[in-house]
């Protein structure tokens, strides 16, 4: 019994301490996860900057680089890219930056990117992945090993990881002044400040708009629309350091630059140059085939139309204005375009466009109402001027280089400008003799 007994007593002491143990781990687990909660919130109330651990100290083994990017078959890669690449060894370090990603989740996506105000977005990635998407496209991937110190090394490996917080990941992307290859460039000279020195080795004489269509030769209607697009600006002269813009004169230049070392003696900026992938050679287009789907073939054509149809009216004495208002009422509307483009936008490079001459947008309305008075001298004076903007804007663009894909157009609209300018001058004529 009394062993029965103590065993009883025994086996009550125990559920005690088991009930007792499970009230302590219950109470202990809710501490724990309101302790959670506590710190989770404190954490998600700091500054986003003393979140963000400094950039970790890279070894003697790492290599930075200057990655340049062939450009493909798209129009928004017909330009090339610029990146650079950390990769340490030691740390499993691989990390490229990448100045040239934008979100097609941004609300407005296409509001703001028509209007130049669309986010660009410093991203981060794999070497591997690069060459991957590179490989896809069939673009070229070169590497520049850069000759820089160890405190070099870390300075620009600081100012990416800076660049890259989410607070400051953003830009405002400038096709000619701000954009993924400049980004690039920019961080260089930062880090090695008075120490780097480019020899200004890329062309001076060209002006941004030059440099441009060199890259546009297999994209007609881009071209077209992007000369007629952009002002002024675009005419301006880009000295080496302007023009890179561009991620193969960017190349280039660091190709040939000099950095001072600690002890004063100059050393190249590029270690060593070499290819990670090399695009296979594309078959060469159907050059026929890609002049029947040009803007100049298509535009002749309209030219030869517009002829045949003025022939017909003149022949027929008939003095019609059905097809100067669908002609020059399709130009006033592509013109009200270029106004928007002007204020409208934040490009930097859309203003005091010479191009207003010949897509006038007072066409519409003035086309209707011009040719609804009936009235010679009106119609005289508005096709006079109409041919003044034309010959003033072919002048223009010839002496700047750039009569790709309009001229043929130009030609239809000073063709059809000049019969209704003598036409109305013969009615003139006539009815000033009738009345003498």
């Amino acid at each position: 019994m009394p062993k029965k007994q103590s065993k009883v007593k025994l086996s009550l002491s125990s559920r005690g301490n088991k009930k007792e143990g499970g009230k302590e781990e219950r109470l202990k687990g809710r501490f724990y996860s309101f302790g959670i909660f506590i710190i989770s919130f404190l954490l998600s109330s700091l500054p986003p900057f003393l979140l963000s651990s400094t950039a970790q100290t890279l070894s003697p083994q790492a290599k930075v680089s200057l990655i340049t990017v062939s450009p493909g078959p798209e129009l928004y890669s017909s330009f090339g890219h610029t990146a650079l690449w950390i990769s340490d060894p030691m740390y499993g370090l691989d990390r490229v930056y990448n100045y040239g990603t934008f979100d097609f989740r941004t609300g407005n996506f296409y509001i703001k990117f028509l209007r130049g105000t669309l986010p660009y977005i410093l991203s981060v990635h794999s070497m591997s992945a690069m060459i991957y998407a590179s490989q896809e496209e069939n673009r070229s991937v070169k590497e520049q090993i850069l000759n820089l110190s160890a405190a070099q090394k870390q300075r620009i490996f600081e100012l990416l990881e800076t660049n890259y917080r989410p607070e400051n990941r953003e830009y405002r992307y400038k096709f000619y002044y701000d954009n993924c290859s400049t980004r690039p460039r920019d961080m260089l000279a930062k880090t090695c400040g008075d120490s780097l020195r480019f020899l200004n080795v890329v062309d001076s004489t060209l002006s941004y708009r030059d440099w441009m269509n060199r890259y546009l030769t297999n994209q007609t209607w881009a071209r077209m629309g992007m000369n007629l697009g952009i002002g002024y600006p675009a005419d301006i002269q880009a000295s080496s350091w302007q023009a890179m813009y561009l991620p193969d004169n960017v190349f280039d230049e660091a190709e040939k630059a000099q950095l001072k070392t600690a002890d004063g003696k100059e050393t190249p900026l590029v270690a060593n140059s070499l290819f990670l992938f090399r695009a296979t050679t594309a078959d060469e287009s159907n050059a026929f085939l890609t002049y029947l789907l040009s803007p100049d073939f298509f535009f002749a054509v309209l030219l030869v139309v517009v002829f045949l149809i003025t022939r017909r009216q003149r022949k027929r004495r008939e003095n019609g204005f059905w097809l100067d208002r669908l002609l020059f009422g399709f130009v006033g509307v592509w013109g009200w375009f270029l106004v928007f483009l002007w204020f409208g936008t934040d490009h930097g490079v859309t203003t005091w466009n010479p191009a207003l001459l010949f897509i006038m947008p007072l066409h519409i309305p003035l086309i209707f109402w011009v040719t609804r008075q009936r009235n010679p001298q009106t119609i005289r004076t508005y096709f006079l001027l109409t041919m003044v903007g034309l010959v003033a804007f072919f002048l223009y663009a010839f002496f700047q280089d750039y009569l790709y894909g309009f001229t043929f157009f130009l030609l239809t609209l000073l063709f059809r400008a000049f019969y209704q300018y003598r036409s109305a001058s013969t009615q003139i004529a006539q009815t000033s003799y009738v009345r003498s």
